[in-house]
């Protein structure tokens, strides 16, 4: 046997005299003797019953797997961990949601690499298996594709949708008084109906949309519900089509362009997508070698509207996107309206534009829709995604404006030291009307791991402060964060940052057209408050938390851990 261009990593392992141990070995995994001469494609699941978002990837992994064997590959299935952020949310173990971005992209990398599979589909569901994916794609730069497991149908509560952020909504409600203990029970039971990704435009779906839009999942792959036919047909066909990737040698970093990058960015601000598609498309970008930075966001933010209405800000679910027709006839009006690089390479093996104007070109959405606005009469001019900078935030932070909560909020500083103090002192009524809640100590290094916010966020909201509060954080949000708020503040609090010197009362500027979030103090006041700062021990000294906490950068540059 000789090393074939098709199996470029796999023939090393498996050709020859002197691998027969290894033959040996994957005999007893179900290789046959012509399985040898087959292109090797691992199909990595994230599958567990750790959440809802996953329970059925085992299924979709089980779809990807026939359809690379029916296309003449040897597909070999295997796992990777995932982190619940819904249920963890709000607790210490929230720490771990971030670092385990960085977790699933090292064991795709490992296994990949060590058993010298030639190319791979990678099946996520949960918001961090995602971006996850691209990262260990783009390192490995072997024929790849994703595959996302699809969104939730919501739950129905008084003859209307609920999803999970209704619940942490209703936690805030009924600590005001606003429903009763069996309501918040009622909500609770009927908010996740089944399997799938959380149901509005958070996290999930909006990272599912920019990884179609980057060119690196299938078309129509991330308007899918994940219990249906069209998401099983999709894992097949995924399967099928990373064999046609690894024939025409087509790898990740061919698609995963510059230009790919800003198609992806202009899609999350249409969509009016999570805050965290900054973090993730940051350090998606890095694993590409892509130079891509925080104004990044900004400079295309201003030619880009917000066109859909979709929650945690609108009104409808992902599941209302799906059924008006997904994200195709989206990205043919952005590229008829010049504001998508049409030519940039896909997994089809055809352009952007090929795949949405070829022989069966998109229909427009149906006549009376109002989830997907026209260009003329969008919900926001501009991105909604803001990139702040000012005495506060000098290597940047990261706002989810859509205009619904106006565009400038000033307001007296209320100070706590963890997400867990926050939420008491919302919940206890310590939170008043014109306060600036100021959640620090919870970014990358100071959590560590940067926990969502969604809690404070919720309560927040539950409450009815939504108009009359602001809060600034060092962490970051959930994509179901909506309201006046501000994460990814850097410099940080634990290494120095301005957030970590702010005290209860100080003057807070928060301005959305000028992009500035700004201490209204003196300079003098402000080095003073600097040379009295010493910085705080760190939480964890040992395991992964600790290693974490060593190695990851700034969220500004996209909280990565392979940065040397």
């Amino acid at each position: 046997m000789k090393t074939s261009d098709s199996r470029p990593f796999s023939s090393i392992i498996v050709d020859g005299s002197d691998r027969a141990p290894n033959r040996s070995m994957l005999r007893a995994v179900g290789f046959e003797d012509e399985d040898f001469e087959k292109p090797q494609v691992a199909v990595c699941s994230a599958w567990s019953m750790v959440t809802p978002c996953n329970a059925h990837l085992d299924e979709l992994g089980k779809m990807a797997v026939a359809g690379v064997d029916a296309a003449g590959g040897k597909a070999i299935p295997f796992g990777t961990i995932t982190v619940s952020d819904g249920i963890s949310m709000g607790t210490q173990g929230m720490r771990y949601s971030l670092v385990s971005r960085e977790v699933i992209a090292d064991s795709i990398e490992t296994v990949v690499g060590a058993e010298g599979m030639d190319g791979l589909v990678v099946i996520g569901g949960c918001d961090k298996n995602m971006p996850a994916s691209l990262m260990a794609l783009a390192r490995l730069n072997r024929p790849g594709i994703f595959v996302y497991g699809g969104t939730i149908l919501p739950g129905i509560h008084k003859e209307k949708p609920v999803d999970i952020v209704s619940v942490f909504e209703a936690v805030g409600q009924y600590a005001g008084g606003k429903i009763d203990e069996q309501e918040l029970k009622d909500i609770e039971s009927c908010a996740i109906p089944g399997h799938g990704s959380c149901g509005g435009m958070y996290t999930a779906n909006t990272m599912s949309s920019a990884i179609e839009a980057l060119g690196m999942s299938l078309p129509d792959s991330s308007a899918q519900l994940a219990v249906s036919d069209e998401k099983r047909l999709d894992s097949e066909a995924a399967g099928a089509a990373v064999v046609k990737l690894m024939e025409s040698n087509l790898k990740p970093r061919d698609i995963m362009t510059r230009e790919a990058f800003e198609n992806a960015i202009t899609v999350v601000i249409t969509l009016g997508g999570s805050t965290n598609a900054v973090l993730h498309l940051l350090a998606m970008a890095h694993a590409a070698n892509v130079p891509l930075e925080l104004d990044d966001f900004t400079e295309i933010g201003k030619r880009v509207p917000l066109l859909c209405d979709l929650k945690p800000s609108g009104k409808y679910n992902m599941s209302h996107f799906v059924r008006i027709g997904g994200l195709s006839p989206l990205l043919k009006t952005l590229l008829d309206e010049g504001l998508l690089h049409g030519d940039c390479l896909t997994v089809t093996g055809k352009t952007v534009r090929e795949n949405v104007t070829g022989s069966t070109p998109y229909a427009p959405y149906p006549d009376g829709q109002d989830l997907v606005r026209p260009f003329n009469d969008p919900i926001k001019a501009d991105s909604h995604l803001r990139i702040l900078y000012g005495n506060l935030a000098k290597d940047g932070a990261v706002a989810k404006i859509t205009g619904k909560e106006g565009l400038r909020f000033s307001g007296k500083a209320i100070v706590f030291e963890s997400e867990e103090d926050s939420l008491q002192g919302i919940l206890k009524g310590e939170v008043q009307a014109g306060h600036v809640v100021v959640i620090r100590n919870e970014g990358p290094v100071g959590g560590p791991g940067m926990r969502e916010m969604l809690s404070p966020t919720g309560a927040i909201m539950g409450k009815g402060l939504g108009e009359e509060v602001a809060l600034i954080t060092d962490g970051r949000f959930s994509g179901g964060s909506h309201g006046f708020v501000v994460g990814h503040v850097t410099p940080e609090a634990a290494v120095g940052g301005p957030i970590g010197i702010i005290r209860n009362g100080d003057p807070i500027t928060i301005d959305a057209e000028k992009n500035e979030l700004n201490l209204e103090l003196d300079e003098q006041e402000l080095e003073a408050r600097f040379r009295a700062w010493s910085p705080p021990e760190p939480k964890e000294t040992r395991g992964v938390l600790a290693k974490y906490a060593k190695l990851v950068t700034s969220a500004s540059l996209g909280a990565v851990t392979d940065d040397f």
